[in-house]
């Protein structure tokens, strides 16, 4: 029997997918599920006629597979890992490579990688965006880790990832954890970027007064925008015609207001207060998730905490939508800065040496946050490697400005009616404490001085001296 090019273990949906996208490509591969019955339905139905060989033992499965062997693992994240890798070490050799495509967190990736590559196996933290259908078409793929190992794969992951334009989604994105750290930080942009859509969808609801239908529209002419052409978008214009089979209405307005996490938004966020990065949009929205839960308490407290009662008279309908878009493209603007100042600040802290034009590129297909906007935002990061912030960039720059007042307007409408944007308004705070040359805090750390002598700089004097005063003299 042929030897097997590559091997997946673990079949649920995302293994079963990318394991018959790398044998519609031309790869003959191996498969293992721990449970037999997995593997068996998998042969029998969607693996049927297909250039694939079920193993049934790890033994087996470690056999058939060509040497350097490249073993997929497609599990849970956190122990069910580990506990694969510790059943595959004893079994293959020096160059052999193990992938961990799920979500783990890129500290485990570090430790995973150190260890394997001490025994002279290869590892590789592979970030896999794009859902289920893209690991079946083709994924946005984010690996980091072993350099040679990557080398190995390679001809593969070319193959099974996305393609746009200018070639393959998928690059070497640094060592260690590095490709996980990435799609880490994707995962917190989403995080933004869908809740920046459900605050525009708010405002067009409950202030402009929009239907289903004209919600709709309104979402789909968006998505033929340079600004705001993105897949979420584009799911989002499809969400609100969606007619539910079982009442003949809207499905949409049947869904629970209670939006679930996995933890990789909660993982950026906390990675960033780690490193001392400001990512208040990412941060507002896993917030928000966790607020959303409240459903009970928020049913009860609804009935006693009235907001305002006035109304806002948005003018012109279409004019209104027009300065929805601009904030919504305002504040999307920002929440990818952040992500990508986070990127530029863990590079440095992990010597991870992050192409952001390159990670920028790997997104614009197969991820859940593919947009037309990418292609600007890696050639900001093309014309200036070292570019500290995307609000500096000249195009993001001048649409901002071009833009703000009809950001602002928003927001007011927004607090003026009680809706909830934490969003859009800590992206505009992002903005605003951005663009200030001086900010309060020169009071916090007086305060700070105060109470507990940690000193303060002055702006009369040199960078990096330090001044304590006794504020209670007698």
């Amino acid at each position: 029997m042929t030897k097997r090019t590559f091997g997946v273990i673990g079949l649920a949906v995302m293994g079963e997918n990318l394991a018959l996208n790398v044998e519609s490509r031309g790869f003959p591969i191996a498969v293992y599920n721990r449970t037999s019955a997995k593997t068996e339905e998998f042969m029998a139905t969607r693996a049927q006629g297909k250039d694939i060989k079920a193993a049934y033992s790890l033994e087996e499965f470690v056999q058939v597979l060509e040497r350097p062997r490249k073993i997929l693992v497609m599990v849970k994240a956190g122990k069910p890992v580990d506990a694969v890798i510790g059943q595959l070490k004893p079994l293959l050799e020096a160059g052999d490579t193990i992938i961990d495509g799920g979500n783990s967190l890129y500290e485990d990736t570090e430790r995973r990688t150190k260890d394997l590559e001490a025994t002279g196996l290869g590892f590789v933290g592979m970030g896999v965006s794009g859902g289920e259908e893209g690991a079946l078409n083709g994924p946005s793929l984010m690996p980091g880790g072993t350099k040679a190992a990557y080398d190995d794969l390679a001809p593969i992951l070319v193959k099974i990832a996305a393609q746009v334009d200018d070639g393959p989604c998928v690059t070497y994105i640094g060592p260690g954890g590095a490709g996980h750290y990435v799609k880490m930080v994707h995962n917190g942009i989403e995080y933004g970027d869908m809740q920046l859509i459900a605050e525009a969808y708010d405002i067009l609801k409950n202030i402009a007064g929009l239907d289903n239908s004209q919600l709709h529209e309104v979402f789909a002419q968006w998505n033929t925008t340079d600004e705001l052409n993105s897949f979420l978008i584009e799911i989002t214009a499809d969400i609100f015609k969606y007619i539910d089979k079982e009442t003949d209405r809207h499905l949409i307005d049947f869904i629970l207001d209670a939006a679930g996490q996995k933890g990789t938004g909660r993982w950026t966020v906390q990675s960033a207060l780690e490193l001392g990065v400001a990512i208040p949009t990412i941060y507002a929205a896993v917030n928000a998730r966790i607020m959303s839960s409240y459903k009970e308490q928020r049913v009860e407290a609804a009935k006693v905490l009235k907001g305002p009662s006035a109304s806002f008279d948005v003018g012109d309908t279409q004019t209104f939508i027009d300065k929805v878009r601009d904030a919504l493209y305002c504040s999307k603007i920002c929440s990818y800065a952040q992500g990508m100042a986070l990127l530029s600040k863990a590079s440095e802290a992990y010597n991870y040496n992050l192409d952001l034009a390159e990670d920028a590129r790997i997104w614009k297909g197969g991820c859940i946050i593919r947009a037309r906007f990418l292609d600007k935002i890696k050639a900001a990061f093309n014309e200036s490697p070292k570019l500290p912030n995307l609000l500096l960039a000249p195009e993001f720059k001048q649409k901002i400005l071009d833009r703000q007042k009809a950001w602002r307007e928003v927001l007011v409408a927004a607090n003026s009616m009680g809706i909830a944007i934490p969003a859009f308004s800590s992206s505009l705070d992002y903005f605003d404490s951005y663009r200030r040359e001086v900010l309060p805090q020169n009071l916090t750390q007086a305060q700070r001085d105060y109470f507990g002598a940690h000193t303060y700089e002055r702006t009369d004097r040199a960078r990096g001296e330090f001044f304590h005063t006794e504020w209670m003299e007698p």
